[in-house]
């Protein structure tokens, strides 16, 4: 096990999947060490260049409870901006990585720890998670693109009813609606997603790569740029990816040998 942290540890999983742990007790506040933790582990992911990472919980109960409260009273405002440019930093550094990356939540996933699973390309549930973005409460709102990221995946309607009542969605409620796109008994959220990651680090990684970007397209260009865009990548792919190995493997009926 490696890790440069004392609260986000990793290891490896599996050729290209690395599986990042964090543990900082009671609850995984995203206070000052865990955003440290995450910085060290995705400059771990971009110098050896991993395919993809599983982001989980050593705590029982918690994947993060969100940000560091406790924190964020002892603050002035100079000092909550540049807290809070921290924790967006991280999650949005997260967000942008060549990596993709999976958040496996057992327990709650409250306030930015939900921001942090939204930050991944994917997101595997326990049976027994909860979700929800209770910042109201404190007179707040979501400040790592929690307004934003929740209505791109379940819409404006049930992203202000999660927001404004405060509630925490239960896992099956998250399926159904879309903010988590695996739902697996209470326990098994990481099996499942190394289990998952193994499979997309065997996947051509250039395609991965235009399928995300093309499909978040969707939800920022007209529909016929949308379109044009497609084109753009498929294109691409063919001419410049790994389309010729793929096809050739199809037509010879083996494995293809992607990079």
């Amino acid at each position: 096990m490696n890790s440069d942290s004392r609260v986000v540890t990793w290891e490896d999983a599996a050729e290209g999947v690395l599986v990042a742990t964090i543990d900082h007790r009671p609850a995984n506040a995203l206070g000052p060490p865990i955003i440290d933790g995450l910085t060290a582990l995705l400059d771990e992911v971009e110098r050896r260049d991993v395919r993809v990472v599983v982001l989980t919980s050593a705590i029982p109960g918690f994947f993060a409870a969100g940000a560091d409260i406790k924190h964020m009273g002892t603050v002035d405002a100079e000092s909550f901006t540049a807290y809070g440019d921290l924790l967006r930093g991280a999650v949005e550094r997260l967000a942008a990585a060549d990596a993709i990356s999976i958040a496996a939540v057992e327990g709650v996933a409250l306030g930015g720890g939900l921001e942090l699973a939204m930050a991944c390309t994917m997101r595997v549930s326990g049976a027994d998670a909860k979700y929800g973005l209770p910042e109201v409460k404190l007179g707040l709102i979501p400040g790592a693109a929690g307004t934003q990221r929740l209505p791109r995946l379940v819409g404006r309607g049930r992203a202000l009813d999660i927001m404004a009542t405060a509630r925490q969605v239960p896992a099956d409620e998250a399926k159904a609606i879309g903010l988590v796109d695996r739902l697996v008994a209470a326990g098994g959220a990481r099996d499942a997603a190394v289990e998952l990651a193994g499979q997309l680090a065997r996947i051509s990684r250039p395609a991965l790569a235009a399928v995300i970007q093309t499909v978040d397209a969707a939800f920022d260009l007209p529909f016929d740029e949308g379109k044009r865009y497609e084109v753009e990548q498929i294109q691409g792919l063919f001419e410049h990816g790994e389309a010729r190995e793929g096809i050739t493997a199809f037509l010879e009926k083996r494995a293809p040998k992607f990079a």
